[in-house]
């Protein structure tokens, strides 16, 4: 560089992302500007190649490396440098290790040129690219970790390793900037399991494994490049054989999305059940019927799907047949009723019968099933995507068919008399709706309970109710002010409303106490037009409260407990469904009657008392309770139900039962009742029995 050339600033290079195609950039170089100074960082050991053309005077230029990390550049820095006569082309073409690189342009001597700067970088590949030269990998229970990359000119990277045991195996890959995918393969090569998330989401397969010997296998999805960081280990697990017939038990746990068909028994049909997490399904060939269930996602809105993976295939090679057309999907009985699966067909006639799956992943695009409004706290709804709502919401977003009647302490309202701003259009029986319980209590539960079921949707505001459409009556039964209803006199209006329209009623009841002989004898008496939803209490305790306790009496009544989702009110991690139970503070109620269980601490619309008296505007984070597990239970019934009005309300309870997804011990049990409810599969249901098939 000439003495007298201008200096040069790090904080001014342009940052370049570049990879294995030749990235082109333009400019002008002059003896009175600033050189021109680029940066651009490596993940891992590359071939570089750069080009500077297209000259018309002459410029050289360098490539450095700010070792010091002072921000000067030493001349021992200066790792290549071209510099050849007058407008003939200059180029650098070395190795580099990982680390951030400058690239200085400058002229030489008082003259001005454009130029053309071309730059491209070829990671190096350690890992075999086909399963035959597969580098091998020794793996313990010590996370083994290992840095390459995946592209259009290695689009495959496979690894092998060997177990000396049955041992669970850990699999995450991570590091992703570009999509890439995850597959364990056995000795011949077939898939065991697969994770094919979207994007750059990490990668995870966690599989219990019997001795012998595997491959995995990292691929670029569309020939995206991307470096990565594989991390394995495996867990030896202890054996126990049984006294009887001495076959042996695995006390690990197998992955739930891929377990591996007994290739001894003939099989036609191969079933795969989900988890409440996201779970990647792997189709496995050499069935006429493949059957998966997703089971709703609590992880959805971190962008983790429930995910089909048929990568190896692409988009056009299939026939698909989607249940939310006009008598479109396949009705299957998986063993808890009848309900409409999605259907794909290969060209060989085999089939996937498929529910609560967000994605299908093929080898040319991604298809997202899923309904996902604009509402700005909707990825925080994890209660929403644990039921399955956003697939439910295929095939209905509620009818007018349906009323929801709330019956609680009414609403909040602001200064100006007006309810929460993203509660839609709400129906009142006189004046009786307004929050006046306790009128030192510092929030409106019902505006918590109706923003669950009822908040406006896909409004760019705030989250989304369950029920977008449904016709909604709000009654304050609670405080004993003037206007109020008590539970039957609120019962009555709500009944003589639904049957004047001609419509089906939901009846929300987020709250436990004693009820007369007159609100029994209605439930009674509509058996197959209105269903109680009802709290199961908050004690913790062995007895379900009243009138939730009413479930074991009438086929109407569903008695509500509460799940938690993958972590608690205070943030500690939970397993999804499990029953909340707090040693000094609440815990769901469980015993005999109880229906089914909700997600509790979830969002929905808040209204907070203020120092006038009215009401404040807001959404709280952690609706919790039987309370809310309820107001959730009523939303899902009002889609089942407007998917099939002709339906009764002891019909729609055993729909809700039947479909659950199962907790605690097999069957019914009185921790869980008949499960965690399962909006979609619930939807799918109740559209088979309109079909026709009982």
């Amino acid at each position: 560089m000439p003495e007298n050339a201008p200096k040069i600033f790090i904080d001014s290079a342009t940052q370049l992302s570049i990879n294995t195609s030749p990235q082109i950039f333009t400019d002008t170089v002059s003896s009175l500007e600033a050189n021109d100074l680029y940066s651009f960082n490596l993940k891992g050991r590359s071939s570089f190649d750069l080009t500077l053309d297209g000259l018309s005077a002459d410029a050289d230029v360098k490539l450095i490396q700010d070792r010091n990390g002072n921000g000067k550049f030493e001349k021992d820095e200066t790792i290549a440098y071209s510099n050849k006569a007058g407008k003939l082309a200059e180029s650098i073409r070395t190795s580099l290790e990982a680390g951030t690189y400058y690239i200085e342009v400058y002229p030489y001597g008082n003259i001005q040129t454009n130029y053309r700067l071309s730059v491209s970088a070829v990671p190096f590949d350690s890992a075999g690219n086909t399963i035959n030269d597969a580098h091998e990998v020794a793996i313990d229970s010590q996370p083994k970790s290992i840095s390459d990359w995946v592209g259009k000119l290695d689009s495959k990277d496979y690894y092998k390793f060997n177990l000396d045991n049955t041992s669970d195996l850990n699999i995450v890959l991570d590091g992703l900037s570009a999509d890439a995918d995850l597959r364990l393969l056995s000795s011949q090569g077939n898939i065991l399991a697969s994770s094919v998330n979207l994007g750059t989401l990490n990668e995870a397969i966690a599989q219990t494994l019997a001795a012998g010997t595997y491959y995995v296998q990292v691929n670029s999805y569309n020939n995206s490049e991307t470096y990565y960081n594989l991390h394995l280990s495996a867990f030896p697990i202890e054996i126990i054989p049984t006294s009887a017939d001495n076959t042996t038990v695995n006390t690990g746990i197998t992955s739930v999305s891929s377990p591996i068909p007994t290739s001894a028994i003939p099989q036609t049909t191969n079933t795969f059940q989900g988890t409440l997490r996201a779970d990647t399904f792997t189709y496995q060939s050499g069935y006429s019927r493949t059957i998966f269930s997703g089971n709703g996602n609590v992880d959805y809105g971190s962008g983790a799907r429930d995910l089909l993976d048929l990568s190896d295939f692409i988009s056009s090679s299939v026939v698909l047949n989607y249940a939310n057309s006009p008598d479109g999907g396949v009705v299957y009985n998986s063993g808890n009723g009848n309900r409409i699966f999605d259907a794909l067909t290969f060209g060989d006639g085999s089939e996937i019968l498929f529910e609560g799956i967000e994605t299908i992943k093929f080898a040319d695009t991604t298809m997202d099933l899923s309904v996902t409004p604009n509402d700005p706290l909707f990825s925080q709804q994890w209660n929403l995507h644990s039921m399955g709502v956003h697939n439910a919401w295929r095939f209905t977003t509620g009818a007018d068919n349906v009323i929801i009647g709330i019956q609680d302490t009414g609403l909040g309202v602001d200064s100006s008399g007006n309810i929460h701003p993203d509660l839609r259009g709400t129906n009142f029986i006189g004046n009786n709706y307004l929050d006046e319980w306790s009128k030192s209590s510092s929030f409106s539960h019902g505006t918590l309970v109706q923003g669950t079921i009822a908040a406006a949707s896909n409004n760019g505001i705030g989250g989304a109710g369950i029920n977008w459409n449904s016709d909604v009556i709000n009654i304050d039964v609670v405080g004993d002010d003037a206007p109020d209803y008590t539970l039957a006199t609120a019962t009555q209006a709500m009944i003589n409303r639904a049957k004047t329209q001609g419509k089906r009623l939901v009846v929300n009841i987020s709250l436990a106490g004693g009820y007369s002989s007159e609100f029994e004898q209605l439930i009674a008496d509509n058996q197959n037009t209105a269903l109680f939803v009802i709290a199961a209490g908050n004690g913790n305790t062995n007895t379900i409260s009243s009138p939730a306790d009413l479930a074991q009496k009438y086929g109407n009544v569903v008695a509500v407990g509460s799940s938690w989702g993958n972590k608690d009110y205070f943030g500690n991690a939970r397993t999804p469904g499990e029953r909340i139970s707090y040693d000094n503070w609440w815990g769901s109620n469980y015993g005999n009657g109880l229906t089914v269980t909700a997600p509790s601490e979830f969002t929905s619309t808040s209204a907070n008392r203020n120092a006038s008296g009215s009401f404040d505007f807001g959404y709280n984070q952690n609706f919790n309770g039987t309370s809310a597990s309820t107001a959730n239970v009523s939303g899902v019934a009002s889609l089942i139900w407007s998917v099939n009005p002709n339906l009764s309300a002891t019909q729609i309870k055993a729909i809700i039962s039947e479909t659950a997804y199962d907790l605690g011990s097999q069957g019914y049990d009185t921790v869980y009742g008949n499960g965690f409810i399962n909006a979609d599969a619930g939807v799918r249901r109740a559209l088979a029995i309109a079909r026709g098939f009982a």
